[in-house]
Parts: C-alpha cells; sequence; structure tokens
C-alpha cells in the first residue's frame, strides 16, 4: 500500500494524518484506486451537522463548500474595507482626470487636443494592461497580480507629481493608468471568498468606495487646489494606494486560486484562518484538489460553451464604460450651456473664441461634479434591490432601457432643473448597470480563467472609454441629437446583449475548473456514496 496522506477534519479544527492507521477504528477503503479515510467524527453534544456541507458520510469538500459552510463574517468585512480601498484608489485616479485637465490647460496653455490626449492616455494604460494583470492573477494568483499593479500605480502616482514638462505627465500618466488596469482583480479576489447568498451585495456595495473615492477627490480638489496646486493634489490621491499597499500583506491568496495550482495546504491554511476568525467551523473531510496547469489562455474564453458569454460580455462592458465616461462629460459640457437647445444655438457664438482662452474650474463647477457623482448612491441601491429579484441579466438590461430613455427624453428642451434630474438618473441607472456587470463576469468563469475573463472585459471597458471624448465633446459640436441617438442606441443594443446572455448565475455557485461540465458541482453533491471517483481535473462523476 502506498502512503497517501489523507488529511481529516474533526469539529476541533485538529488535524489528524492516517498514513496506516487502521488500528485506531478509522477504516480506509480502496475504491478504485481511490484511498477514503471513512472516520468516526467527533461532534460536540447536540451539535447539529448542516446537511449539505459537513455531512460525515460524504469525507470530501470543496471550497465552495467551505465558504458556504463558513460564511460572511469579520474576514469578509474586513476584506471589503479592503477592496474598497483599492476602489476608492481607482475612481480618485480618474476623478483626477476632469479636475487635471483644465489646470493644467491653463497653467501650461496647452492647445485642447493636447488635454484630450492626457486623458486617453490614462484609458491606454488600463486598456493595453487589463488582459496582462487578468493573465498575471490566473497563473500567479490573485494576490500576486494585485500587489504588484497597486505598488506600480503607488510609485508612478506620485512620480507623477513631480513631472517637470508635459510630455513627462503624459507618460507617467500613461504608467498609472497600466497599473490601474489591475485594480478590477481586486474583485475577483473578493468574490473567490464570498458565500453564494451574500455575493451580489457585497460587489455591489464595493460600488459605494468608488463613489465615496469621487466625492472625496473633489473635496480634496476643492480645499488643495487654491492653496498647494494640483502636485500636491496627485499626491494627497494616493494615499489610499499607499494605505492598500501596506494591508495588502495581510491578504490571503484565494484558496480557489490555491486548490487550482495544486496547494492543497495553503488553501486549508487560508479556510482554516478565516473560520477561526469568523468563528464557525470548518467542513469535515478531505479538501478536493482540481489541479489544472493551463490556467489563464485566452482560448478558454473561446471555448464553445463560452465564445457567445465572452463576445456578448466585451460589448456590455464596452456600452457600460462608453456610456458612463460618456454621460460624465455631456454633464459638465451640457450644464455650462444651460441645456440640449442652447448648445445648438451657441455653436456659432463658440468658433471666435480661440481655443487656447481657459478657464479655471470655479466653485459652481465643483459643485456639479459633486451632485452628479452623488446619484451614484441611488444607483447602487436600486440595484441592491432588483439583483436577486429579477437576476443579472434582467438587471443589467433593465439598468440600460433606462439610460437609454432618458437620454432620449433630453431632446426635448427642458429647463436646467429637469436636464440635472434627468442626467441624474441616467447616471445612477447606468453606474448600476456597470456594477451588475461586475457581479456577473466573476461568477459566470470558472476559477481558471476568472481573472483573464474580467481583465478581458475590463479592457474592452476601457476601449468604450476612449472613444467616448470623440463622441461626448467633438460630435456635440457638430450635432448634439446625433450625439444623444448614438448613447440612446448603444444602450438598447447592450440591453439585448443582456438578455440574449446564455447563463444566468443568480443562485449558482462559483465553478472551479473549466473542464468540469456545468452543472455538474451542484449535482455531484446527492451522488456521493459507495462509488466516488475522482478524474484527474477533480469533477465528481
Amino acid at each position: 500500500k502506498g502512503k497517501i496522506l489523507v488529511v481529516k477534519f474533526r469539529r476541533t479544527g485538529e488535524s489528524a494524518r492516517s498514513e496506516d492507521d487502521t488500528a485506531s477504528g478509522e477504516h480506509e477503503v480502496q475504491i478504485e484506486g481511490v484511498r477514503m479515510g471513512l472516520e468516526a467524527v467527533e461532534l460536540d453534544d447536540g451539535a447539529a451537522v448542516p446537511k449539505e456541507f459537513a455531512n460525515p458520510t460524504d469525507d470530501t469538500f470543496m471550497v465552495e463548500d467551505a465558504v458556504e459552510a463558513i460564511g460572511f463574517g469579520k474576514f469578509q468585512w474586513k476584506l471589503s474595507v479592503l477592496t474598497g480601498l483599492a476602489w476608492m484608489a481607482d475612481a480618485m485616479e480618474m476623478m483626477i482626470l476632469s479636475i487635471l485637465a483644465p489646470q493644467l490647460h491653463c497653467e501650461w496653455r496647452l492647445p485642447s487636443w493636447q488635454v484630450a490626449l492626457l486623458t486617453s492616455v490614462v484609458f491606454v494604460g488600463m486598456m493595453s494592461s487589463s488582459t496582462l494583470w487578468g493573465n498575471i492573477s490566473d497563473q500567479y494568483g490573485r494576490k500576486t497580480g494585485l500587489k504588484i499593479s497597486v505598488l506600480w500605480t503607488l510609485y508612478y502616482g506620485i512620480l507623477s507629481a513631480f513631472a517637470p514638462v508635459y510630455s513627462w505627465i503624459l507618460v507617467l500618466r500613461g504608467l498609472v493608468g497600466f497599473g490601474i488596469g489591475g485594480v478590477p482583480q481586486s474583485v475577483t479576489l473578493y468574490a473567490e471568498f464570498l458565500p453564494m447568498k451574500a455575493r451580489a451585495k457585497c460587489i455591489l456595495l464595493i460600488e459605494v468606495f468608488w463613489a465615496i473615492g469621487t466625492v472625496f477627490e473633489v473635496v480634496l480638489a476643492v480645499f488643495v487646489m487654491p492653496s498647494l496646486g494640483w502636485r500636491w493634489l496627485l499626491i494627497l490621491s494616493a494615499v489610499p494606494l499607499l494605505l492598500f499597499a501596506v494591508l495588502c500583506f495581510w491578504l490571503p491568496e484565494s484558496a480557489r486560486y490555491d486548490v487550482l495550482s495544486g496547494n492543497q495546504e495553503k488553501a486549508i491554511a487560508t479556510l482554516k484562518r478565516i473560520a477561526t476568525e469568523n468563528g464557525a467551523p470548518m467542513p469535515l473531510g478531505k479538501l478536493i484538489i482540481s489541479r489544472q496547469e493551463d490556467r489563464g489562455k485566452m482560448r478558454d474564453l473561446f471555448t464553445p460553451h463560452f465564445r457567445w458569454t465572452t463576445l456578448l460580455l466585451w460589448f456590455i462592458w464596452f456600452s457600460n464604460a462608453f456610456s458612463y465616461y460618456g454621460l460624465v462629460l455631456l454633464t459638465t459640457e451640457l450644464f455650462q450651456a444651460g441645456d440640449v437647445c442652447s448648445i445648438s444655438s451657441r455653436k456659432k457664438a463658440v468658433e471666435a473664441k480661440c481655443s487656447l482662452a481657459c478657464e479655471y474650474l470655479s466653485e459652481e463647477d465643483y459643485m456639479d461634479l459633486l451632485w452628479t457623482t452623488l446619484s451614484e448612491f441611488p444607483g447602487v441601491l436600486v440595484t441592491l434591490w432588483i439583483i436577486d429579484r429579477l437576476g443579472r441579466k434582467k438587471t443589467m438590461a433593465l439598468c440600460f432601457v433606462i439610460f437609454s430613455f432618458c437620454s432620449l427624453l433630453l431632446f426635448i428642451c427642458v429647463g436646467r432643473n429637469v436636464l440635472t434630474l434627468l442626467l441624474f438618473i441616467a447616471r445612477a441607472f447606468i453606474s448600476g448597470g456597470f456594477q451588475a456587470a461586475y457581479v456577473y463576469t466573476p461568477e459566470v468563469y470558472p476559477t481558471a480563467t476568472r481573472a483573464l475573463g474580467l481583465g478581458t472585459c475590463s479592457g474592452m471597458a476601457r476601449v468604450g472609454a476612449l472613444i467616448t471624448p470623440f463622441i461626448a465633446q467633438v460630435m456635440l459640436e457638430s450635432s448634439v441629437y446625433l450625439t444623444l441617438a448614438v448613447y440612446s442606441g448603444c444602450c438598447l443594443l447592450a440591453a439585448l446583449a443582456s438578455c440574449f446572455l446564455p447563463i444566468e448565475t443568480k443562485g449558482r455557485g462559483l465553478q472551479e475548473s473549466s473542464h468540469r461540465e456545468w452543472g455538474q458541482e451542484m449535482v455531484g453533491r446527492g451522488m456521493h456514496g459507495a462509488g466516488v471517483t475522482r478524474s484527474n481535473s477533480g469533477s465528481q462523476e
């Protein structure tokens, strides 16, 4: 008999390694070459074993079971704050752009195309890097990918505060964008530690941190810009990143990733640590390993099973960012004009103005920025309310439809107040749709390609964000109606795409390995008993 180590869990969390201690009354059964330890389980008096997880006759469990059994607790709260910090930092780096642009435009007498380039270069950086970060996260671990990207962003973010000339700041902000491309991976790590019931709610609430970050950036700018100037703003904006970088070392590696890369001990240690922090019992038995070598490969996103999902998601993410950032840019344009009709009439007057004429942001502009940003809070609440009722796909579709309806209503000449209201509603729903996509994407892909799937989707979103200034600012000058039609049309198509997604992930566990057939994990649970065989990918037939 070869010596196979079987790790067993008792209720106390002690693990006993049985090699050949059959004498101790623990029976070893040989089933098709897989040795299973059936042990007498020690339970506290009167302690009920949750039936589906710690089933005493079934001595195997998967990470999904462990996460479900341990449930939501102290550990997840800490993780939420950490992930939230990463999001805050991301939002602040994005928001800086709308504050920095007019400032540098004035200070360095930049022509407007150079100002626009400053925004675009950040998106180019993000776009080129999101797939790469996804790949790193799938191959070397979520924590590794996240750590490198955060330190990278922090370094270049602070460095860009010391940029002496335009070309320097252009390159440095581009490198910052390259780093920000990795921030969505915090969601991958986060989702993998969340039990099924809490998953949608938690990922949605992370969006609250995004909104807080944006608001914080505007408030910071109000105080810092007049007295200390933009260089200090850049330095101070890196504070959440610095905090995150320090606390990053507390982060555990995703247990799902460890199982997939064959690190059983690490996965068990992580799960035990969470169980201890949450004060919950570990499931009993042996953790199933489903090792998979070829993780994070592009071709896995295009297997017959995922081909449609991937393409539709890419379009949905594209439209999301295209419309979201388009709306942000349109808001300032429309506010300056007063309403849609005055943009059409004011075109002639503008041409006389020299392109170098520059206006610093006024108090009022900051206030407007603040108000429209606050609309994201109701957006999150609405999405929270409907995402578990309607399911992920219908939620995305609904958000897109409402957004395009609001942007079509802008065709009617409305006053400033109604305009603000419509923009407010549109922004609330498009940011809600964005979050719903953030919930759906990590749920739909298996662990082996989850980070890559999210990375490529995020990359497509940046493409949308890159194109949108040309629509919201350049095309707006020739025709307001065409601009609005482009946005609402794009969103209606995205709503259709959401309806056509093949998989609804509401109430479904996160899939572990891409070799495994759909639903197999859930079905396989009821069929334990005598003949449990394990294929090399860890699926249960």
